[in-house]
């Protein structure tokens, strides 16, 4: 038998121990804390754990004096949303946001559970925008957005099983961006991209210390 099959690993855990060695013996009250985290990683789980295995459709929608002028946004959410879900919930299978919209274009509905019924998908995400802007002023981008999600499970006779209300969503958080630094539609997919990682953490693990907001050279 290859005894290097042995020392790689081995090689590893030594290493391992060198580095936390100094930890514990300089008398470091976040000693514990910090190999957990050289170990694990400081990771927060999803709130809702429900999507994975189950065919998901995302369904977002506006009040209806926001329709004209949000619905690009609304189509831009919804397809980035379900990639993200698709990359980080284990065996989920979301349903095109293309056929989606196509679906709702071509028919009335009142429900996103007539949407979830058409396609076939056993849950729903269902987000309802009731405020997005993009601007500050005239001369200054800052995105905002006011939203509710729900989750409808259709196998369980269309109860809701998860809601949530997040507080506004300001981005960036401290400072505008000018209008001449970027055209409206970069900023705006900047911050449907923004605004989608925000809603998808709530169905996915996600590392406690990234932050989605772009660095501010002008700070």
């Amino acid at each position: 038998m290859d005894r290097c099959a042995f020392r790689r690993p081995l090689a590893g855990w030594l290493g391992l121990a060198v580095l936390l060695v100094p930890l514990f013996a300089g008398g470091c009250a976040s000693a514990l804390a910090t190999a957990i985290y050289v170990i694990k990683g400081n990771r927060i789980p999803a709130e809702y754990n429900g999507l994975r295995e189950k065919r998901v459709v995302v369904v977002c929608r506006t009040p209806a004096a926001m329709q004209f002028s949000s619905t690009n946004v609304t189509r831009e959410l919804a397809t980035e949303l379900g990639r993200r879900l698709q990359l980080n919930v284990a065996k989920v299978a979301v349903v095109d946001a293309r056929d989606v919209d196509r679906w709702m274009d071509e028919n009335e509905w009142d429900d996103p559970r007539e949407v979830g019924k058409a396609l076939d998908a056993q849950m729903i995400v269902d987000i309802d925008i009731d405020h997005f802007s993009l601007y500050q002023g005239q001369t200054l981008y800052q995105g905002e957005a006011v939203y509710t999600i729900e989750v409808i499970d259709r196998d369980n006779e269309g109860e809701v099983v998860f809601k949530k209300q997040p507080p506004r969503l300001l981005w960036p958080p401290n400072y505008a961006i000018p209008t001449q630094e970027k055209r409206e539609p970069e900023f705006r997919r900047e911050f449907v991209e923004v605004l989608a990682e925000e809603i998808g953490r709530y169905f996915y693990p996600h590392d406690a210390h990234a932050d989605i907001a772009p660095h501010n050279p002008g700070l």
